[in-house]
C-alpha cells in the first residue's frame, strides 16, 4: 500500500527526478539529503520539490509546526528532548530561512537563501520521523526486511512485535471507549465518596 502512495505521489507531482535509497547507500552528510533518503526513500530531488513536500498545508509557507514536523520533533523517538532544546532548534532554522522575522518560511525565501548556499542543520533530532506509527514501520522496517509477499507467521522480530503491540493497546483502548460511551453511567466517573463501600 505505502509504495503504491509514494508511486502516484511522485508521477502526479513530478517533483523528484530519481526515487529509492539502497540500503548499501552510505548516509549523507546533508541533513535534507539523509531525511529525503531514510523518510522518504527519495536520493535525488531539488530545493522546491523538498519544499513542496514539507509544506503540508500547501499555503506555501512553512509555519513553525511544520518545521517542527519536518525535524521529527514530536516523534516518540524525541521525547527525552526539552522543549528548550525544540524551541532553540526551531529558532535556529527561522534565523536562516526566515530573515525579516515573518513568522514563516516563504517558498521564495527558501529558494533563494538554499540557491545562496545554506542548508538545512543537522539540529540533533535524527532523520526527522515525521509520519504515524504505520508510516515509520513500513519504511523502516518492513520495506528493509519482509516485503509484499510476506506472510504473518514471518513477522517475528522484535519491531514487528512491538508494532503489532502497538496496534493492539489501541484496539483495547477503542474497545473500552465505545464500552465507556455505551454505559448510561460511567462507574468510573463517579467521586469515591459516593460509592457503596463492601
Amino acid at each position: 500500500m505505502l509504495v503504491t502512495l509514494a508511486t502516484a505521489f511522485l508521477a502526479l507531482s513530478g517533483f523528484v527526478s530519481a526515487h529509492g535509497s539502497h540500503p548499501d547507500s552510505p548516509p549523507s552528510s546533508d541533513w535534507a539529503t539523509r531525511h529525503m533518503q531514510e523518510e522518504h526513500h527519495i536520493d535525488s530531488f531539488d530545493a522546491a520539490s523538498f519544499f513542496s513536500l514539507h509544506d503540508y498545508d500547501s499555503s506555501g509557507a512553512w509555519t513553525p509546526d511544520e518545521v517542527r514536523k519536518t525535524y521529527g520533533m514530536d516523534d516518540e523517538t524525541n521525547a527525552a528532548q526539552s522543549e528548550d532544546s525544540k524551541s532553540q532548534a526551531l529558532r535556529t532554522v527561522f534565523a536562516l530561512f526566515d530573515p525579516t522575522n515573518t513568522g514563516f518560511i516563504s517558498r521564495d525565501n527558501w529558494m533563494r537563501i538554499v540557491s545562496e548556499g545554506t542548508a538545512l542543520p543537522d539540529l540533533g533530532f535524527g532523520p526527522g520521523h515525521h509520519g504515524d506509527i504505520e508510516y515509520e514501520y513500513e519504511i523502516h522496517h518492513f520495506e528493509k526486511f519482509h516485503g509484499e509477499d510476506a506472510t504473518e507467521e514471518e513477522l517475528t522480530h522484535p519491531e514487528d512485535i512491538e508494532h503489532f503491540r502497538k496496534h493492539d493497546e489501541e484496539d483495547l483502548a477503542m474497545e473500552r471507549l465505545e464500552q465507556l460511551e455505551n454505559m448510561q453511567i460511567v462507574e468510573a466517573n463517579i467521586p469515591q465518596k459516593f460509592l457503596r463501600q463492601a
